[in-house]
């Protein structure tokens, strides 16, 4: 494995939730096809659309007729909410994100709050003290909103941030904020072409606070902890 932006550090690491830290496809996909099967769509084509973005602007896009969109954004919500089941964490993002001090990260999430919090209590990852979710802003991703919006809540500069993201919407939001991006390949069906920095989960990884209170990506067993040096 290479290892990300070796020579760069960063005050703090935002990190998208499903699909970054945790795996919720199935879920997921479960709630939308039955959704989507319920309006006509074709589930095929139509689930692939989903990820990545609010569930607000993936109804409005499509224009459906007669459709109360905030309805169906809650119903949609809370039946995602009701299923967690086979909701798993990335590999080594527990360890990854509980090494990391409490002021240096950030969710950035499309899902409303109280999903979110669903899903890491499901997989037993940490609440961060900041988490920014759709519900934060006024346009979502690929808009770069929710990541300055974490930025300025953590008193950095977009481009002291460096985002973990694996949606190509996501990927078009940071890199529109301007930050420094690390893509997460783990739940990709098919290789991503990007030029930024991929890597397959976070086991290979550990985060150093070095001694100007910024965070470094060392390769694990090379170092101790964020944690430890805070």
């Amino acid at each position: 494995m290479t290892l990300p932006f070796p020579d760069h550090a960063f005050g703090a690491f935002l990190f998208d939730m499903d699909g970054t830290i945790l795996s919720s496809i199935a879920a997921a996909e479960r709630v939308w096809a039955a959704w989507a099967q319920r309006h006509g769509l074709d589930v095929e084509t139509f689930l692939p659309t989903i990820h990545g973005v609010r569930a607000v602007e993936t109804i409005r896009r499509l224009n459906l007729p007669g459709v109360d969109v905030m309805a169906e954004v809650e119903a949609l919500t809370q039946a995602e909410f009701e299923d967690v089941e086979g909701i798993e964490a990335i590999a080594g993002a527990a360890a990854f994100l509980n090494a990391l001090p409490p002021q240096h990260w950030a969710i950035v999430t499309s899902s409303p709050r109280r999903l979110a919090i669903r899903r890491l209590e499901a997989t037993g990852l940490p609440i961060p003290s900041l988490m920014i979710t759709g519900e934060d802003v006024t346009n979502g991703k690929p808009a770069p909103d929710c990541f300055l919006l974490a930025a300025e809540r953590l008193a950095l500069k977009p481009q002291d941030c460096l985002v973990f993201e694996d949606a190509p919407a996501g990927i078009q939001a940071a890199e529109a904020a301007g930050t420094k991006v690390v893509v997460i390949t783990a739940t990709h069906k098919h290789a991503l072409e990007t030029s930024h920095p991929t890597i397959a989960g976070y086991g290979s990884l550990t985060p150093l606070l070095n001694e100007g209170g910024r965070l470094t990506l060392t390769k694990s067993g090379t170092t101790t902890s964020a944690a430890a040096g805070a």
